[in-house]
C-alpha cells in the first residue's frame, strides 16, 4: 500500500478537520465556509446510560434545560437580528461620483519617507473602486504643512480646492484620504463643499460592511460603528441647540438628548461585545475540538490585495475558491484543507488584509476575528513585491501582528513569501530567509511546502517515524487511527512492514507504552 493508497482517505480526514473548525457535522466533508463561531454547533450525542430502544428527547431532563435553552437561543437570535439591522451610517444604494482629495504632507513626523502622494492616492482610488456603483471623477493632490487644521489645508490651497471640486460635473461626495476627520472638520467641508465627505475610516468601514458575510463579521462591523455614530451624535446635538435654543431636556426624563443618546449607544456597544463574546466562546469550544484532530494550522496573513487567496488556492488545489483583484475581498476568515511534502494534511487559514492608516478603532473591532491566528501553528506572511509600496506594506503588517499580541514563537518563526515573481524579471529576494513565489503560475511551491513543514515539525513536536510492526498485531490500525501513515511497504516472507507516519508527541508516547518491543527508527 504507497502513498497514492492513502491519499484521498487521508485528504477526506482533513476536510474532515477543517469542517469540524466550522462546527459543521463530520459525516459532511464539505468545501471552506468561514471560520465563524455562529456555525452550528453539532446535535447532542445521546447520554451514557440512556439505552439504545427509543429516541432519547433531550427536553425530558430536570426543568427541560434543553427546551430552554432553545428558547435563550431564540431569543438571542431575536436580539441579533436588532443589532444587525440596516446601518444609518452607510451611504444609499444609488451611485457615488467621488472627488478623491490627497493631503500631502510636505514634511514633519507626520510625512512618511517610505512613500509617495501618488501611491497614496492611487491607493485611495482602489478602495473607491473596490465599491459597487462609485466611480472617481477626479484625483487631486493638494498639499499641506498640518492635515490636523480645521480645514486641513492652508487658506490659499483651500480655496483651489473648492472651486475644483464645485466645477465637477455631478459630484455626489468627497474622499479626504486621511485616517480619521473630526466631526467638526466635518461638519465644515461639507457647508463649504456642498456634498458629503468621507475620510479612511468610513470608506474602509463600508467595504467591511459590503463584504461582511457572517454574523460575526457584521458584528464587529457595527461595532466600529459606534465611534462615528458618537461623532455623528455631537453634530446633531450642535444644530438642535442652534436651531431650537431653549431647554436641552427631554421632558419629564431630567436628561439630555445627548445624554440619552449616549446612554443608547453605550447599551448597543455593551450588547454587541456580549454577542461577540458568546461567539468567542463558541469559537474557542470548536477550537478545542479541532485540536483534537492534531491538524495543523497556518495563518496566511498580508497586506491587502497580496495574493493570499490565490497562493492558498495553489497550495490546496481547491478549485471552489474564487480569488478577487480588489481590496478586502476576505473579511471572513475561512479554513482550507491541504497536503505538505511528506503527506501530512494541514489547514491553511485565509485571514483578513491589512492597510496602511487602518484607523486603530477598526483594528480594535475585528480583534475577535484575528485571536484565531494566536493559535495557529505558523503564519505565513505574503508580500506583493511588485508593489512599490511593498516595503511600507511589510511595515504595516508586521506593526499591526505585534500589536495583536501573539506568542513570540509565532513571530519568529514567520515564513516570508515573496508573491507575483512572475512579473518582474530574474527576481531574487533580498531578505535571507524569504521566499520568492508566483502563486498563480505556481513557481517556487514545493520549496514553500517544504520551509512550511519544516516549521510546522518544529513547532508541532511532530516526529517522521519508520515503524516495524506485526500484520497479525494491532500496531497497523492503530496508527491509522492515531497518526497519518504516509508509506506501507509490506514484507511478506516474515509477516511484518515497515510504516512510515507523521506522529504527534503525546500519540508517539502512548505508541511506545502500547507496544514497547515495537522497532521505531527516526526518519
Amino acid at each position: 500500500m504507497g502513498p497514492s493508497r492513502l491519499s484521498w482517505s487521508l485528504l477526506l480526514r482533513c476536510r474532515r478537520a477543517a469542517a469540524a473548525a466550522l462546527g459543521a457535522p463530520r459525516c459532511r466533508p464539505l468545501p471552506a465556509r468561514p471560520l465563524s463561531a455562529s456555525a452550528p454547533l453539532q446535535a447532542p450525542l445521546r447520554p451514557p446510560g440512556t439505552g439504545g430502544g427509543a429516541p432519547w428527547n433531550g427536553a425530558a431532563g430536570p426543568g427541560g434545560d434543553v427546551e430552554k435553552e432553545e428558547e435563550e437561543e431564540e431569543e438571542d437570535e431575536a436580539a441579533l437580528e436588532e443589532l444587525l439591522a440596516p446601518s444609518p451610517l452607510a451611504p444609499g444604494p444609488g451611485a457615488q461620483r467621488v472627488a478623491v482629495v490627497h493631503p500631502a504632507v510636505k514634511w514633519g513626523p507626520q510625512k512618511s519617507p517610505l512613500t509617495t502622494a501618488e501611491l497614496q492616492i492611487a491607493e485611495a482610488v482602489a478602495l473607491v473602486d473596490t465599491l459597487q456603483n462609485w466611480t472617481v471623477l477626479d484625483k487631486i493632490i493638494i498639499p499641506t504643512k498640518n492635515p490636523n487644521k480645521k480645514f486641513v489645508f492652508g487658506k490659499g490651497n483651500f480655496q483651489v480646492l473648492t472651486e475644483k471640486i464645485k466645477k465637477l460635473p455631478h459630484v455626489t461626495a468627497v474622499f479626504l484620504n486621511v485616517e480619521r476627520i473630526s466631526s467638526l472638520t466635518k461638519k465644515e467641508l461639507e457647508g463649504a463643499w456642498g456634498v458629503p465627505v468621507f475620510d479612511r475610516y468610513t470608506v474602509v468601514l463600508h467595504i467591511f460592511r459590503c463584504n461582511a458575510r457572517t454574523k460575526e463579521a457584521k458584528l464587529q462591523v457595527a461595532l466600529a460603528e459606534i465611534p462615528l455614530l458618537r461623532s455623528n451624535l455631537k453634530n446633531e446635538v450642535s444644530q438642535r441647540d442652534q436651531q431650537r435654543g431653549g431647554s436641552r431636556y427631554i421632558m419629564g426624563s431630567g436628561e439630555t438628548f445627548l445624554e440619552t443618546q449616549n446612554r443608547v449607544l453605550k447599551e448597543r456597544e455593551l450588547k454587541i461585545r456580549n454577542a461577540l463574546e458568546k461567539l468567542r466562546r463558541k469559537r474557542a469550544l470548536l477550537r478545542t475540538q479541532r485540536r483534537k484532530c492534531e491538524f495543523p494550522m497556518v495563518s496566511v496573513m498580508g497586506y491587502t490585495n497580496c495574493g493570499k487567496t490565490t497562493l492558498i488556492k495553489a497550495l490546496t488545489g481547491e478549485a471552489g475558491l474564487q480569488p478577487r483583484d480588489q481590496l478586502f475581498a476576505t473579511l471572513d476568515i475561512t479554513a482550507h484543507a491541504g497536503y505538505l511534502p511528506s503527506h501530512m494534511p494541514v489547514i491553511y487559514v485565509d485571514t483578513i488584509g491589512f492597510l496602511t492608516d487602518l484607523p486603530h478603532n477598526l483594528v480594535e473591532s475585528f480583534s475577535a476575528t484575528l485571536e484565531e491566528v494566536a493559535y495557529s501553528d505558523l503564519i505565513v506572511h505574503v508580500r506583493d513585491i511588485t508593489h512599490p509600496e511593498t516595503i511600507l506594506q511589510k511595515a504595516t503588517v508586521l506593526s499591526v501582528l505585534r500589536n495583536l499580541n501573539l506568542p513570540s514563537h509565532l513571530l519568529d518563526s514567520m515564513v516570508e513569501v515573496h508573491n507575483k515573481v512572475d512579473l518582474t524579471e530574474r527576481y531574487k529576494p533580498a531578505e535571507e530567509n524569504a521566499l520568492a513565489v508566483s502563486a498563480l503560475h505556481g513557481h517556487g511551491l514545493e520549496e514553500l511546502k517544504q520551509e512550511i513543514e519544516k516549521k510546522i515539525l518544529t513547532a508541532t513536536g511532530k516526529k517522521i517515524l519508520t515503524v516495524n510492526i506485526n500484520l497479525e498485531g494491532p500496531q497497523l490500525s492503530w496508527l491509522y487511527k492515531e497518526a497519518t501513515v504516509q508509506e506501507v511497504e509490506v514484507l511478506p516472507e516474515d509477516g511484518t512492514a515497515r510504516v512510515k507516519v507523521i506522529i504527534g508527541s503525546s500519540a508517539f508516547g502512548r505508541y511506545k507504552n502500547l507496544f514497547p518491543n515495537s522497532e521505531i527508527f527516526m526518519s
